[in-house]
Formats: C-alpha cells, structure tokens, sequence
C-alpha cells in the first residue's frame, strides 16, 4: 500500500491506517506501506520494487491522480500497465459523481496488470479511498489476484 503524497507523513496517514485495517479485516496480509512524494521517479521506484517482490499480488497507490501539476502518479502507474481494467476508472467515476457530482470527472482513477501484480490508483481523499476500497476493490479483489496469477 503506498501514500502518494508531498504533505502526509505516518502519524497523518489517515488512508494507510484505513487501508492497512482493512487489508487485516478481509483476511488478507499486508506486505508493506509506504508514502512517497508525488515526483515520478519516487513513484516509479517504488512500484518497480514492489512488482518485483514475490510475496507482493496487488499493489494499492492513493494520490496523485487529479489534475493539478503535482498530480503524477496517474501518469507513472498508467505508463506501466501491461493490460488495463478501464472499468475500475469508469465506475469509480460513476461512484463518485453520486458524491462529489462533476467533479468526478478530475479523477485519473486506474487499475491494471503490471509484471504479474495487480495495480490500483486511487484518489487521495479519505472519501474516496474508502469508496474505492469498499465498493470496487474489496468485493474482487480475491477473484483478481486469483486470475492474474493463474
């Protein structure tokens, strides 16, 4: 589970003490977490180390998916994938929209396959960290680890 972020720090961290607490409650085991800087050669570093690892199956980035100039995780994740879920983008826009209405649209929300591990990148906000956890990621995230390895 990786933070991407310039500001956040452990004891700030509200999204990697959700997700971690969430990861244990569905019976899954967290590898590691992380926060890095939303500058692209942190994020890229991070995601190389974490796809190479044999005991990682699925990788959860929050941050840096907007629009802003900071916004650079989207662009680093997407640039990797190997196959794309354009699904996860586009119902967790539809998701969103009943939430934060056109604004949903900023998101850069992605999921796909990179070097046999399953990658997610979420917005950074709590709102939707939670959304995309319990409404998208949580519900499958079993069949999916299940089908990229097999």
């Amino acid at each position: 589970m990786v933070t991407v972020s310039d500001t956040r720090t452990p004891e700030t961290d509200v999204n990697g003490r959700y997700l971690g607490e969430q990861i244990d409650a569905s019976g899954n085991r967290l590898h590691s977490t992380s926060i890095v800087r939303d500058e692209p050669l942190e994020v890229e570093a991070i995601l190389e180390r974490l796809a190479s690892s044999g005991d990682v199956q699925v990788v959860l980035f929050n941050g840096g998916t907007g629009v802003s100039s900071r916004d650079r995780t989207f662009d680093v994740v997407a640039a990797k994938l190997e196959k794309t879920l354009p699904g996860f983008g586009e119902i967790f826009r539809m998701l969103s929209w009943e939430q934060v209405g056109s604004a949903a649209m900023m998101s850069r929300a992605t999921a796909g396959v990179y070097r046999g591990k399953v990658i997610f990148s979420t917005p950074g906000s709590p709102a939707a960290v939670r959304l995309a956890w319990e409404k998208l990621i949580e519900p499958e995230l079993a069949h999916l680890a299940w089908e990229v390895v097999r």
